[in-house]
Formats: structure tokens, C-alpha cells, sequence
């Protein structure tokens, strides 16, 4: 049996009678391992019989160095204990022990910390966004408040003008969206890549971004339209 990595590597597929060469030695891959969190070097590892190892790596002095047993939920901590009693003998401690399940709460607090982390990091982008947006807008409508006020002087109704910005707004804030799903997923893609992982991506994620940019640009240009509405003729005019 091989594991999920040397799988991919040599793209071997479940069902196929193939065989892997260890040490001049050919044997035969009878299934593949999937996954196993606990210890991510089974991925790239060859599994083969005890008695088969025994008898054909004899003469390289090999011996096992590592025992994996599976135990019930909550015995972690004394089977351990009586491992370590019952292996060593009452002499030296030359046999240590590792409880995995511990490790993987480990890993999962960690996790769960850098989650928190990115997603701190997204509102905080949010937030900044959604700021730059209202100040481009505002910006907008003072520079262009001469137009704003030929066009009152022409009777365009206010609800004309907080109209357009606010599709202003909305063309801004999709455009982004558009453009930033478009990096994201090229930043995901080249890091999973470089580290050798598998690239899924959530079919809802990149229209949910391109949506939720749209909802804080228009969020965002609330004030500025408004603003704009609100502007008299004359005022604009002498401002312009």
C-alpha cells in the first residue's frame, strides 16, 4: 500500500495492479492510503507486511522505530502509560510516547487562530475599501459640481443625480470586485501550487465577492449621492 502522495506522483489510481520497487525489490501496490491528518509523512510512504520486511530487509539491519495504535476515544493518556511500562520493562526509558490526538487539537487551535486572522484581515480591507470608495465619490462630486449644476438648471430632479452616482458607486464597486476575485484566485492558485496542495475553490466564493464588493460600494456611496442631490443650482454654479 502507498500513500496519497506517491499516488499523484506516479499517477497511480485506485484498482490498478502496478507495482513499486523498493531497494531492487519489486512488490505489488495493492491500495492506496488516503489522507491521514494525523501524520502527513504517510502520504509519501510505502507500506509493506512485517514478515515480508523482515525476510527482505534482513541483512540491512533494519528495524522498526515507530509503533502506531489506534485506541478508544478518552484512553488516550493511559494507554500510553501502560505502552511505555510494558515495552520498557522497568529498565531505561528508551521508549517514548506521542498522543496524536493532542497534536491535531494542536493544529486545529492554530488553525482556528490564523482563520481568525484572515478574516480580521478581510474586514479590515472591507472597511478601508469601503472608505476609499466614499472619498473618490465625495472627491467626484465637488469636482463636478458645475455640471451637477447645469444639469439642476436643465430640471434634472435630484433623484436623477443621487441616481447616477450612486450607479457610479455600483460600476466602481463591481469593476473591483471583478479585478480582486480575478488576483485572488491567481494568488491562491500560484500558493497552492508552490506548496503542493490540491486548488478548490467553492463554485458560491467568486460571484459572493464580486456581490459583496457591490453592497459596500453602494453602501459607500450613499453620502456622495446624496451630497450631489442635495446641491442647489446657484450654489454649484459659484462653486464650479
Amino acid at each position: 500500500m502507498i500513500g496519497i502522495g506517491l499516488a499523484r506522483e506516479f499517477n497511480y489510481l485506485p484498482g490498478e495492479m502496478r507495482t513499486i520497487e523498493l531497494n531492487g525489490i519489486r512488490y505489488g501496490v495493492v491500495g492506496i492510503l488516503d489522507k491521514v491528518e494525523l501524520e502527513p509523512a504517510f502520504d509519501n510512504a510505502v507500506f509493506i507486511a512485517f514478515r515480508a520486511a523482515e525476510q527482505d530487509f534482513v541483512d540491512n539491519d533494519i528495524q522498526p522505530n515507530k509503533v502506531y495504535i489506534r485506541c478508544e476515544n478518552g484512553t488516550e493518556t493511559e494507554t500510553a502509560i501502560a505502552l511505555k511500562t510494558a515495552v520498557n520493562l522497568g529498565g531505561p526509558q528508551e521508549v517514548q510516547t506521542e498522543i496524536k490526538a493532542a497534536a491535531l487539537e494542536l493544529a486545529a487551535q492554530s488553525d482556528r487562530q490564523l482563520q481568525l486572522i484572515v478574516v480580521s484581515m478581510g474586514l479590515l480591507a472591507v472597511i478601508v475599501g469601503g472608505l476609499g470608495i466614499a472619498n473618490v465619490m465625495s472627491i467626484s462630486v465637488i469636482q463636478r459640481s458645475a455640471e451637477i449644476g447645469i444639469r439642476r438648471a436643465l430640471g434634472h430632479s435630484r433623484a436623477i443625480i443621487g441616481a447616477q452616482f450612486m450607479l457610479e458607486s455600483l460600476v466602481v464597486g463591481f469593476l473591483g470586485g471583478v479585478m480582486g476575485v480575478l488576483l485572488g484566485i491567481g494568488a491562491i492558485f500560484t500558493g497552492v501550487k508552490i506548496s503542493g496542495w490540491v486548488f478548490v475553490l467553492a463554485s458560491w466564493l467568486p460571484p459572493a465577492g464580486i456581490v459583496l464588493a457591490m453592497l459596500i460600494s453602494v453602501l459607500a456611496g450613499v453620502y456622495p449621492s446624496t451630497r450631489a442631490a442635495r446641491l442647489e443650482p446657484l450654489e454649484t454654479l459659484r462653486l464650479g
